[in-house]
């Protein structure tokens, strides 16, 4: 399998748990928070600095620079001058794309699929589920009231979406950024992880597409 695959999840979707299944059926390494570990040893950031900043927002204006600097190769004295969240944001991009060209994995979240965008053998995945069977699983998973279980999807989702809409050129969620997207509400944690399999599959043997007016 030459596949890399890259899993954007509502909270509450079990994007997790599709990518750590997944990766054990492909015995293939995943990344999600094991992605920080890596950044973190990579660029000397201590790993407590990638988990405050892990997937918020923000409210920088150096985007630009910071992917100029990726880009075009600026001076190691204009990343000091950097705000954290960008020296951040920029380690995780390029241990990203480092890991990837190692082989076949899985990548959950942190805007991997823009980090290997172009990369033929990315399989970008978006794994949603209606809001009320993600509010039970977080209530169960975590113990807390429907409320509550509510409360922290709708500000773990916001964080996402705006983290993922600032530092890509794409929206968090829009069917148009992904290569599919996936209700697991319908097909279930199993179901879900066997159309990505069959959907890798595809892609490698390179089945032709036809599309239709």
């Amino acid at each position: 399998m030459k596949t890399i695959i890259t899993i954007g999840r509502e909270y509450g979707s079990a994007g997790h748990q599709i990518g750590e299944e997944l990766a054990h059926k492909l015995s293939i390494p995943i990344y999600d928070k094991e992605l920080l570990d890596h950044a973190a040893s990579e660029s000397g950031i201590c790993k407590e600095i990638f988990e405050n900043q892990d997937e918020k927002p923000t409210s920088s204006f150096l985007y630009s620079l910071v992917m100029d600097t990726y880009s075009f190769g600026y001076s190691s004295n204009l990343m000091n001058e950097m705000p954290l969240n960008q020296k951040v944001f920029l380690a995780q991009f390029n241990t990203i794309k480092k890991l990837a060209a190692e082989g076949p994995c899985i990548f959950v979240g942190r805007c991997a699929d823009y980090a290997l965008e172009g990369n033929p053998n990315l399989l970008s995945v978006f794994i949603h589920a209606p809001l009320e069977m993600r509010v039970r699983r977080i209530a169960k998973l975590y113990d807390l009231t429907n409320a509550k279980a509510r409360d922290r999807i709708t500000k773990t989702d916001k964080q996402r979406a705006s983290y993922y809409n600032y530092y890509t050129s794409k929206k968090w969620g829009s069917t148009s950024s992904y290569d599919m997207s996936i209700d697991s509400g319908i097909f279930g944690i199993d179901g879900t992880i066997d159309l990505i399999i069959h959907a890798a599959k595809v892609r490698e043997n390179g089945i032709e597409r036809h599309i239709f007016d």
